[in-house]
């Protein structure tokens, strides 16, 4: 893995943004954006590109919220 400073700081954010996501959905009781949340932690402990990071996170965004009113 590559471990450079710009992968290091998209994985802080990513993570955390992830964590958020989770949390909100553990407390909501929403299925979605916990998911969504875990696969966003998940994304930025495997993979080692910060632009394929982002955009994967940004994509999985999209898809909490395009989701979170259907399930």
């Amino acid at each position: 893995m590559n471990f450079d400073s710009s992968t290091l700081i998209a994985s802080l954010f990513w993570g955390s943004v992830g964590s958020g996501f989770a949390i909100f959905g553990w407390k909501q009781k929403s299925m979605v954006p916990l998911y969504g949340g875990l696969a966003m932690v998940g994304v930025s402990y495997f993979i080692g590109s910060a632009l394929v990071m982002s955009l994967v996170s940004v994509v999985l965004i999209a898809a909490i919220f395009g989701l979170r009113g259907r399930f």
